[in-house]
Parts: structure tokens; sequence; C-alpha cells
């Protein structure tokens, strides 16, 4: 089993014991990353919100494993950052990712009645920060294809009457780029880094 699999089991068993109707957090690293659980316990608050996020996941993979991930939760509102992985492969086009956002998006109404949706904003990345192994995949997502991606990620929340939200404003530097004291190495946050989010993001969970 690799380490996608044994989170998914690991996930898949604690739904066993969740509240139902909660917020659901789904996606990748960048969601998987996020210490929403301390930051929740830091600003004493109450509010249940389950991260489903799996390191490494592209949009196939979530869409696939969508039921563990989201359905079984059945949650009253759902924050998804998918399809920054999608994003650094070269040969995978934008639209092909949308499809699978989509059929993501579809999926979760079907099988949860009257769920919210939040399609968050990807996240800026900064090169300049970025560790010599990972400069490379930063040549292909740039800062100018996230916010090419982000503009379809809209138009899909348009579609399916659902929100886009873009929680990064706390995350620039003037270059529009990933402050470079929120990142470990041009691409992933740090503690801080989603601290700077907490308070803007909140306040979609708790309206």
């Amino acid at each position: 089993m690799d380490d996608k699999e044994i989170k998914l089991e690991r996930y898949k068993e604690a739904n066993q014991s969740i509240k139902k109707g909660q917020v659901v957090f789904a996606g990748s690293s960048l969601m998987e990353m996020f210490p929403i659980g301390k930051l929740l316990a830091e600003h004493g608050s109450d509010t249940i919100i389950y991260n489903r996020g799996i390191g490494g996941y592209i949009s196939e993979e979530l869409l696939a494993n969508i039921h563990p991930c989201v359905i079984d939760l059945q949650p009253a509102k759902v924050f998804i950052n998918i399809g920054t992985n999608d994003l650094s492969r070269a040969d995978f086009p934008i639209s092909s990712l949308m499809e699978n956002y989509d059929k993501i998006l579809t999926k979760i109404e079907k099988e949860v009645a009257g769920v919210k949706i939040y399609l968050m904003a990807y996240y800026p990345v900064n090169y300049e920060a970025a560790s010599e192994e990972l400069k490379p995949c930063l040549k292909i997502r740039t800062n100018e294809k996230i916010r090419e991606a982000n503009a379809e990620v809209e138009k899909l929340a348009k579609k399916h009457g659902q929100k886009y939200i873009d929680v990064n404003r706390n995350l620039k530097d003037e270059q529009g780029r990933l402050k470079a004291e929120y990142t470990l190495e041009g691409l992933h946050m740090n503690e801080n880094g989603y601290r700077a989010i907490y308070d803007d993001l909140m306040e979609y969970v708790l309206e």
C-alpha cells in the first residue's frame, strides 16, 4: 500500500465515527497540510471541520475516491482545492482538469442533498523562493497558469450554482507571488501561510 492508500484507509475508518452535516476539506497536499484542527483550537472555535485532503492527489484520484473523501461524511459544506498537481503536468490541459472537476461536483451534488460547495482559488507559487529540485515543476505550474485555471474554476462554480472563493490576498507579495516567508520550497505553505488565510476562510465556513 502506498502513502495515498494508507491515508484513504485511515479516512474510511475515521468516517465510521464522524458527525454528519459538518464541514469537509477535500483536495491534495495543499489541503491536507492545512492545520485546521490546530488553528480552530487556537481560536477557541468549536466548529467541526474534517480534513480529507490527500497529498499528491490529481483530479482523477479525488473523483475515483469521492465517497471516502466527501460523500460518506454527508457534509453541509465542502471546501475543495484540487488540481494543482494537474497543473504541474505539461501534457494535461486545463480543460481536462475542469472536466474532472465538473464530474466531482456533479457526483457530490447528486449524493449530498442541499450541500454547499466552495471552490477555492489555487494558491500562488514563488519560483524565486523555490528549492532547486522544485524549479522545473514551477516552470510548468506558473502563477500565470494558476490565474488562468482560477478563471476556469470560477466559471465552473457559476455553472453549478456554487461558490468560487479567493482567500489569497494575504499570501501575495507585490509581484503577486506567494510570500517567501510563507513557503516551504516555493510551492507548499508553512503554518504561518495557513494562519494568514484562516480568518478569510472561516468567514465562509461560518456564513
